[in-house]
């Protein structure tokens, strides 16, 4: 057996090897997206009908910012949508990743059958073909569907994020722009008294 047999016969058993792990990678994959889809369908039917509590939370959670702290209102705010928009676009690239992940997966999981196939043709092996070739083709389709419906998710969740990320920094924007309970009770006697003679002089 010369050395290009050695090294056909290794690469042969290493792709032998990948065989299960890349299998358990594709299902949990597969399961992965599943579960996306039935995220993205609740929610999607929570905007549908109005409700949207994520949303309701992070501005909750600028109104809070807003209230009170040391730092000025305008930093506060700042942070609190860095923080979400981080966290929303975490969650859409998570699903970005099945994109690219699906196909690879289901790609590798048709040539290492099909290899397996091939042999079995020259050895005169016809079931061993035949399942070899389903298995193949079985990893391709499901490969391509986690791909496309892992697209379909992260388009909509993409649209949305937008859309919130707009809707948060208008809220921001208005907070930063309305005086917080806490600057109003720093307000001292002599700046209640000049703002009331400015009021005074602006209406005369």
């Amino acid at each position: 057996m010369s050395a290009v047999d050695h090294v056909r016969e290794i690469l042969h058993h290493v792709a032998s090897v990948l065989m299960w792990p890349v299998f358990i990678g594709l299902l949990a994959v597969t399961a992965a997206t599943l579960v996306a889809l039935g995220t993205f369908a609740r929610e999607s039917w929570d905007r549908t009908r109005g409700r949207r509590g994520a949303l309701d939370r992070d501005r909750t959670a600028l109104d809070n910012a807003a209230a009170g702290g040391i730092e000025p209102v305008d930093l506060r705010l700042e942070a609190v949508l860095h923080a979400v928009e981080r966290r929303r676009w975490l969650t859409v690239n998570r699903v970005r990743l099945a994109v690219r992940v699906g196909p690879s997966l289901g790609l590798m999981g048709t040539l290492i059958p099909m290899a397996n196939a091939l042999q079995g043709l020259a050895e005169g092996n016809l079931p061993a073909l035949a399942s070899n070739m389903v298995t193949a083709f079985a990893a391709t389709v499901i490969g391509l569907s986690v791909s496309v419906v892992s697209y379909l998710i992260s388009a909509g969740r993409e649209n949305w994020v937008r859309a919130d990320i707009d809707a948060l920094t208008f809220h921001a924007e208005h907070l930063s722009r309305v005086p917080s309970p806490r600057a109003a009770k720093e307000l001292t006697p002599c700046d209640s008294s000049a703002a009331t003679d400015l009021l005074v002089t602006t209406t005369l």
